[in-house]
């Protein structure tokens, strides 16, 4: 059974600037980007323990294939749902993919 999800706030202004940077340097390659964020988001919702946890405990870690990103998020079993804290660029500061909601 598939969970439901749900982005913190800031996440989706992170996803949207990343897909412009994206598509600036290669008409296209912002779509590509977007693709591989929904893909990787649909294999999270339908198994979101298979990703491990890293230094923070409550957050899971999924590497997005190609792209040098994260999307750094928590399950709750209960309610069915997976929370997204970011989808955080690799070379940023560590602290700044967990996000509270």
């Amino acid at each position: 059974m598939s969970y439901t999800y749900r982005l913190h706030p800031l996440t989706k202004q992170d996803y949207d600037e990343a897909y412009q940077w994206y598509e600036e340097q290669q008409k296209g390659l912002g779509e590509r980007f977007i693709k591989a964020i929904r893909k990787k988001i649909e294999e999270i919702a339908l198994q979101p323990e298979v990703y491990g946890r890293k230094s923070n405990k409550m957050f899971r870690e999924a590497e997005v294939d190609i792209f040098p990103y994260l999307i750094v998020y928590k399950v709750n079993k209960l309610t069915q749902e997976i929370y997204i804290s970011s989808i955080h660029h690799t070379r940023k500061h560590p602290r700044k993919k967990y996000r509270k909601g």
